[in-house]
């Protein structure tokens, strides 16, 4: 979440004099660095971007160490992993697969050679991106992932235009601006690889204000980009940012954050900003991109379920809610289930319990406990759990407008019951998240096995119509996130007016161009559980789960495996999972 106006330390030259001139010296070197970038082969980009992920290994501890500062997470908790696996593990498996994809390209290849593709509802192709090798079937095991693409776009089609920018590298878009997150520390330079990459833009990183203690280690591993000029990062506040995006050299701003972020940029802040909005009159004129996260939900589909399953997803939805203190743009806000489930009382007793058991964090990001007493005043009713967590499951018909209306970006989770089953509660909470939800970043849809079974093939048709741009069906969304080539990003269509999760998407680290979505599925249990019954999945508990214990050393071994895959690092993978 971006926020312009986020508190930052006194700079120690802080006027707008010295302010404008520090941004006027970084845009006019990346002016000059264009040209230098732009002269630059396929080859060439290729070994740069090689050469930071293996900066990114080599500075990973570095990395890890200044987030969990920002964090306050102490050395030895196990929450270490989510910095592992949303840090540079994440930015490793990034750039190795820009990497191949420009290595690729070089040979004369396009990204798309030799790729699976399927085709989906409503007259889609769907790419398959997970796995993406030898290595994910192992280590991601019953784990997959299809970006879709949008209606009438054929395999020859995605097969020809996959490249994006960089099938003409020579001919370079000016510079972008990169106003980064300061919850996920992996979003401001992956996002920044993705201005470079797929639209051939040098880059002004911005870095938000929580984030600053990541400088030295951005500074070190995106060297190699800064040396030739494709890239700067700055730090400051409100004046910073603002004299960055309306500067004259800037061709094109991209932020991830909150919608009332974005209008603010857009529009300008307050009354007049809210009229601008009305008539239509930005006060910035130039192209902007944006991910803005919104309220997610997780649909429940009734089933039988066994204790165990029950237990294992109710660990799955807190994870949802509590992974990095629940400040995830596409954090679960809403379980969504059927009242009539014979199993809803013992579920929702089984997430209590997972919420409450869940590892205690201080609340790191800005303005936490405003928005968590917020809930509670909008749901008095509410049940306070230890951590600062908040469970609303209490509702009566029609209170849930708040609920579905405020991304309280805080350890809030709600409960909304819809009085159908069968298929006929399907197709209500597809109707209802649609309509009722502001945000089209990601849902999850959790059922058992032998439930997507009994729907055929209208359990795919349903999946089309949720209006979202990730799904995951038993998995987080997060997992399209964490996957390099996965499309990430809201449902397509979004407009400044009415902007809701945002407009355009980023990693995509195969640059499939006409992408509509992406759609990640897991198994519905771990292993040895998942061993049989429609599933043959050898993962355990993921690294990712809250109530994972060895995650710090899962996340470790997979950042140094992302740099450098090879068959002798993984028996120590799997056994650091296996004891998770």
């Amino acid at each position: 979440m971006t926020e312009l106006n986020a508190p930052h330390p006194p700079a120690a030259d802080n006027s707008d004099t010295e302010v404008h001139a520090r941004v006027d010296t970084a845009l006019a070197e990346l002016r000059a660095g264009e040209q230098t970038w732009g002269a630059l082969s396929l080859g060439q980009r290729r070994k740069l971007i090689e050469r930071v992920r293996d900066l990114t290994v080599e500075h990973a501890e570095e990395w890890v160490a200044a987030a969990a500062s920002i964090k306050g997470l102490e050395s030895t908790s196990p929450l270490i992993g989510e910095e592992w696996m949303s840090g540079p593990y994440a930015f490793t498996g990034g750039t190795a697969t820009i990497a191949r994809t420009l290595g690729d390209l070089e040979q004369g290849k396009g990204p798309l050679e030799g790729a699976t593709f399927g085709t989906a509802p409503g007259g889609r192709t769907t790419v398959q991106v997970l796995p993406h090798g030898v290595f994910d079937q192992l280590l991601l095991s019953g784990f997959s992932a299809q970006v879709w693409l949008k209606p009438g776009i054929d395999a020859a089609t995605a097969q020809r235009t996959a490249g994006l920018a960089q099938l003409t590298p020579d001919r370079t878009n000016g510079v972008g601006v990169v106003l980064g997150a300061g919850n996920i520390m992996s979003i401001a330079p992956l996002d920044t690889l993705y201005e470079l990459i797929a639209n051939n833009r040098v880059v002004a990183l911005k870095l938000n204000p929580i984030t600053d203690p990541m400088l030295p280690v951005f500074t070190k591993i995106l060297a190699p980009l800064i040396d030739v000029g494709a890239v700067r990062i700055l730090t400051g506040g409100a004046e910073v940012g603002g004299y960055l995006v309306g500067h004259d050299l800037v061709d094109h701003v991209h932020m991830t954050g909150s919608s009332i972020t974005h209008d603010a940029i857009v529009f300008g802040p307050g009354e007049s900003g809210a009229a601008r909005k009305a008539a239509g009159d930005p006060l910035l004129t130039k192209p902007i991109t944006s991910e803005l996260g919104g309220v997610s939900p997780t649909i429940v589909l009734p089933g039988e379920w066994s204790s165990a399953d029950i237990r294992f997803q109710a660990e799955h939805v807190a994870t949802q809610r509590l992974h990095n203190g629940g400040y995830n743009c596409v954090a679960s806000q809403v379980i969504v289930l059927s009242s009539g489930w014979p199993q809803r009382d013992e579920f929702l007793a089984a997430v209590r319990d997972a919420l409450a058991a869940a590892p205690q964090r201080r609340p790191y990001y800005p303005g936490s406990d405003g928005r968590v007493e917020s809930a509670v005043e909008s749901y008095p009713h509410a049940r306070r759990l230890p951590g600062g967590r908040v469970l609303i499951d209490d509702l009566n018909p029609g209170d849930e407008t708040t609920l579905l209306n405020t991304e309280y970006f805080a350890p809030v989770l709600g409960v909304v019951e819809l009085p159908y089953e069968g298929e006929q509660f399907f197709v209500k909470a597809v109707e209802t998240v649609n309509e009722k939800f502001v945000g089209t970043l990601g849902v999850n849809v959790l059922a058992h096995p032998k439930t997507i079974e009994s729907y055929g093939r209208r359990f795919d048709e349903l999946l089309a119509e949720l209006r979202y741009g990730a799904i995951a069906v038993n998995a987080w969304t997060a997992l399209a996130f964490l996957s390099a080539a996965a499309t990430w990003g809201a449902f397509p269509g979004h407009t400044l007016a009415d902007v809701q999760s945002g407009i355009g998407i980023v990693h995509n680290a195969l640059l499939i161009d006409g992408t509509e979505r992406t759609v990640v599925r897991g198994p519905f249990r771990p292993s040895p559980r998942s061993l049989g019954n429609k599933e043959w999945s050898i993962s355990p508990k993921p690294p990712w789960f809250v109530s994972n214990r060895t995650a710090a050393t899962t996340g470790r071994l997979l950042t140094a495996f992302a740099g450098s895959p090879s068959w002798a690092k993984l028996p120590a993978i799997f056994a650091s999972a296996l004891r998770g």
